[in-house]
C-alpha cells in the first residue's frame, strides 16, 4: 500500500484535477491523503469533495514539511510506502510499479522519481517528489529521527536536504522511468501565483540555513 502525502494551500482548483490523475496512474493498492492548512476553507472543501481524507495542520512557517511529517504520523493505517507529493503534479502511467521495481532492484529507502522539469533531476542526481519505504521514516531527518524533514526551511531547500541525507546513507535510488511531472512555471507547465511567489521570496534565507546545515550529512 503506497499512502500518497499531498500538502495543499490555496489552490482549490487542483484538487480534483490531482486525485483524478492519482488514481488513473496508479496501479498498486494506494490512498491520497490532503494535508490542508487549518481555516483555508476553500482549499479544504475542494478536497473534501474529491472523497479522499483530508487532515487539518495548523498555519505556521515551513507548512510543506510540517504537513509531510503529520502526515506520517496520522496515517490511515500503516502503509509500505509513503509518496511526498504536491499538488501541482500530473501522474503518468505505471509510475509506481516503475518506482517499486527499483526498490526491488535496490532495497533503497527513498527512491526519487522523474519530474521530466528539473535538469538536475532527469540527470538522476536529485528528485523533488520520491516514495519512501516505511522503514526510512525511522531513520528521520540527520538530527531528528522519526522526522522525515526537517522544519527549519520556510519553503527552499526541504527536498535538498532530504535527497542529501538519504544519498550520504546509502539509501537513495533513481527511478528514471517514473514520471511524475512536475507542473511547475519555471518549465512552462504551470501558471505563477501567490504560493510559488511566496516561496520565492524566503529562498536566500533558506538558502543560509542550508549551508549551515549541510555539514551535519556531508
Amino acid at each position: 500500500m503506497i499512502h500518497l502525502l499531498i500538502p495543499v494551500l490555496g489552490r482549490p482548483q487542483n484538487a480534483q484535477r490531482l486525485a483524478d490523475s492519482i488514481d488513473a496512474a496508479t496501479i498498486e493498492p494506494h490512498l491520497t491523503i490532503f494535508l490542508a492548512t487549518r481555516y483555508d476553507r476553500p482549499e479544504i472543501e475542494a478536497c473534501k469533495a474529491t472523497g479522499k481524507p483530508v487532515f487539518l495542520v495548523d498555519p505556521g512557517p515551513c507548512e510543506y514539511a510540517r504537513k509531510i511529517n503529520h502526515g506520517t504520523g496520522c496515517a490511515l493505517g500503516v502503509p509500505d510506502f509513503f509518496f511526498l507529493g504536491a499538488d501541482d503534479l500530473r501522474f503518468h502511467p505505471g509510475w509506481d510499479t516503475a518506482a517499486l521495481r527499483v526498490w526491488e532492484q535496490t532495497g533503497k529507502g527513498v527512491i526519487g522519481t522523474n519530474d521530466l522539469g528539473n535538469a538536475t533531476v532527469m540527470r538522476g542526481d536529485h528528485a523533488t517528489h520520491s516514495l519512501v519505504h516505511i522503514t526510512y521514516l525511522e531513520q528521520g531527518t540527520i538530527d531528528e529521527p522519526g522526522k522525515l524533514l526537517h522544519e527549519g526551511y520556510d519553503h527552499n531547500y526541504v527536498d535538498t536536504e532530504f535527497i542529501g541525507t538519504a544519498m550520504s546513507r546509502g539509501e537513495w535510488a533513481f527511478a528514471a522511468d517514473s514520471h511524475v511531472e512536475h507542473l511547475h512555471p519555471f518549465w512552462q507547465k504551470g501558471p505563477d501565483d501567490l504560493i510559488y511567489k511566496k516561496g520565492r521570496k524566503t529562498v536566500n534565507k533558506d538558502h543560509r540555513t542550508y549551508n549551515q546545515r549541510q555539514r551535519l550529512w556531508s
